[in-house]
């Protein structure tokens, strides 16, 4: 199965070989009860749509049932036989949907046509809302055309300048995704702007006491090495021009950026310059949350229900985190 892509201004030939099979590994997994928020427009109405098709995702419309309708008439789709909650505004639907989740009628949330802090203020409201011992963050699991396997770069959207602490959420969030999507091993890279430790850059001093952590079994499920720059991350050859002896080096699967900015850059960098598409997924509330841009291509907002799917099918053979 090869799935077209729009959107971005990118070549419209070109093979989604990881995506396909992040689809295709969801397609055999239960389908995925997903509360939408606010799809009132048809950029977040149509993502809903494709899934139904792939057998990705059972959806619950939750928002203006007018508006919903009246955006599903403009695709000339029927939502007659599509369960839909009606919510006044943007953050009622975020308030309902967060209410499914805790009745146990839905496993995930989709982004709709509201903003995202709508949306997470939900989710994070210390009381009702789906917090968990874990620390909030974002994960891209992006598809390079010239890198072979997918990577999954944390975090560029929701912890601007995160602490130590933080970042050992960050790191293990990202290696039990990489885990749900069948990774083995996941190589991280504690990613930093040179590969030794330099006493006048933090991100290096952090990086290495990530990976100490890991040794003593503070982060557990990952290989974990840094600080290293990002050439020497993903390139064998600069690993080896630099004499890095590494079980990560040259095949990190999974980069840790210092903050938001440098993963936002990065992340967009590779959109734009690299061809590059970037599903997205929030992780360490109760269930994956898969947030949606109307920018992202079709391939792009399918993938990203995929991997929502293959994490909430993982949350469902271990025992659930902890509510806080």
């Amino acid at each position: 199965m090869t799935l077209a892509v729009q959107g971005h201004g990118k070549s419209q030939d070109r093979r989604h070989d990881k995506y396909d099979r992040l689809v295709a590994v969801a397609q055999s997994l239960p389908k995925l009860k997903v509360a939408v928020v606010h799809p009132c427009d048809a950029a977040s109405l149509e993502a809903v749509f494709d899934a139904i098709e792939l057998g990705l995702i059972e959806p619950i419309l939750v928002g203006p049932q007018a508006r919903i309708k009246a955006a599903a008439e403009m695709l000339g789709k029927d939502v007659s036989q599509t369960p839909i909650v009606d919510a006044s505004h943007s953050h009622a639907a975020a308030e309902a949907a967060v209410q499914l989740v805790k009745s146990g009628q839905a496993e995930a949330l989709m982004k709709g046509s509201l903003h995202t802090d709508e949306l997470m203020g939900a989710v994070v409201r210390r009381e009702g809302g789906l917090r968990t011992a874990r620390r909030i963050s974002h994960c891209f699991v992006m598809d390079v055309p010239s890198h072979e396997t997918a990577l999954i770069i944390t975090d560029a959207a929701v912890n601007i300048a995160p602490t130590l602490e933080d970042k050992v959420h960050i790191v293990q969030n990202a290696i039990d995704l990489a885990r749900a999507l069948r990774v083995a091993p996941v190589r991280v890279a504690i990613l930093s702007a040179m590969e030794i430790v330099n006493p006048k850059v933090p991100s290096t001093i952090e990086a290495a006491a990530l990976c100490k952590m890991a040794d003593r079994g503070q982060i557990t499920g990952g290989i974990l090495d840094g600080p290293l720059a990002l050439d020497n991350a993903i390139d064998l050859g600069a690993a080896k021009i630099k004499r890095i002896q590494s079980p990560v080096a040259g095949q990190a699967n999974v980069l840790v950026v210092p903050d938001l900015e440098a993963g936002n850059m990065l992340a967009k960098s590779l959109t734009f310059l690299a061809d590059a598409d970037a599903a997205g997924i929030v992780l360490g509330a109760r269930v994956p949350i898969v947030l949606t841009s109307r920018a992202d291509s079709t391939i792009t907002r399918l993938a990203s229900c995929a991997v929502a799917s293959l994490v909430a099918d993982a949350q469902r053979t271990k025992l659930s985190l902890p509510e806080v």
